[in-house]
């Protein structure tokens, strides 16, 4: 809110601080229960959409600023492959209902999303076309829904991301555009990370910077070289996992301890032995603040947990605060003096 009570939008808050964006939806929904690997697609706002919206609720909880409607990968071409064209605009509007109807009790910011269509290539022009138009119809219902911004992420061919740009941008709405960069540390047409980012900035996004594929040990080195390409606030939202020289992405992580994964490689249903814990995202928010980043989130792996680390990392106090640990009281390991000494002298035999 400012002053006069009027609620701040995207860029307002951002010229005030930062802004965080919990993502993380696809992994989460599958971890629980709800949602298929595989195809991803976000059936699940149709089928068990009290449990989109409470997810949407423990991440603003958690710190979240912004409530993302789960409308990624909820575009023509996924949902050809599953068969369900026709609910096509259903789930779109339905995921962008519940959306907004947490961020309005919760009185953060609703944003409308696009992302990879998977149909794009460079030299294709009815490709391109193709895109377009998927495009256009999604935003359009963002629009229609009342949306603040609109977020377009995951792109590794930076083409993609300009023909995003341009569709947000003439929506009038802010946009939040931010690539993915696998192993190469390049798009996938070879353009330099900077010089991508100035691109996609150039063609009308408000916000851009990377998302996804790669964890914050690997995606760190793209942002101190995008923070000084750029005019625009950037944004750094990675993927929750121990990425690391070699195994840049999460998609290349290989488990030394077990081999018998059903694609042969620990992604995307068995990476758990590469999560990184709360310090860690902590310790990448606070390093990527240093370096310039303002608009923070966790993708693909995230939960909770993970945004409340974000948040408390950034000196925020949200709700979910007030349950951060507290390691004094506990039996063994705690130094309140009301503790009996039995429990902790024996804590260095546990």
């Amino acid at each position: 809110m400012n002053t006069n009570g009027a609620r701040l939008g995207l860029m307002e808050r951002l010229a005030e601080g930062p802004v965080i964006c919990a993502e993380g939806y696809l992994f989460e929904l599958e971890r629980r229960g709800y949602l298929q690997a595989g195809a991803f697609v976000p059936e699940v706002v149709l089928d068990h959409p009290e449990e989109v919206s409470q997810l949407h609720r423990q991440f603003v909880h958690a710190g979240s600023d912004v409530v993302e409607a789960f409308t990624y990968y909820a575009h023509r071409e996924k949902l050809r492959l599953i068969g369900r064209e026709e609910a096509l605009e259903q789930i779109n509007r339905q995921a962008l209902a519940i959306a907004k109807e947490v961020a309005d009790d919760t009185e953060t910011l609703l944003a409308g999303n696009i992302c990879n269509t998977n149909v794009y290539g460079p030299e294709d022009e009815e490709s391109i076309r193709e895109t377009r138009k998927m495009f256009e119809e999604q935003v359009g219902w963002a629009v229609e829904a009342g949306v603040d911004f609109i977020i377009g992420e995951t792109f590794s061919y930076a083409g993609e991301a300009l023909i995003a740009a341009e569709v947000i941008k003439e929506s009038g709405l802010p946009g939040v555009v931010t690539l993915t960069v696998h192993r190469d540390p390049e798009t996938r047409e070879g353009w330099t990370v900077p010089d991508a980012c100035k691109r996609v900035e150039d063609a009308g996004a408000d916000v851009v910077g990377l998302n996804c594929i790669r964890g914050p040990w690997t995606m760190l080195p793209l942002l101190r070289e995008i923070v000084p390409a750029v005019s625009v606030p950037v944004a750094a939202l990675p993927v929750p996992y121990r990425t690391h020289e070699g195994h840049e992405s999460f998609q290349s992580l290989h488990d030394p301890d077990y081999d018998k994964f059903p694609t042969g490689i620990p992604f995307p249903t068995a990476l758990d032995p590469f999560t990184c814990n709360r310090y860690e995202i902590s310790d990448f928010t606070r390093e990527a603040y240093d370096l310039g980043v303002r608009y923070f989130g966790v993708c693909c792996g995230a939960a909770p947990h993970h945004i409340r680390s974000m948040a408390e990392a950034l000196g925020r106090t949200p709700p979910a605060s007030r349950y951060s640990e507290d390691m004094s009281k506990h039996a063994f390991l705690g130094t309140d003096p009301t503790l009996r000494s039995q429990n902790t002298e024996f804590s260095d035999k546990m």
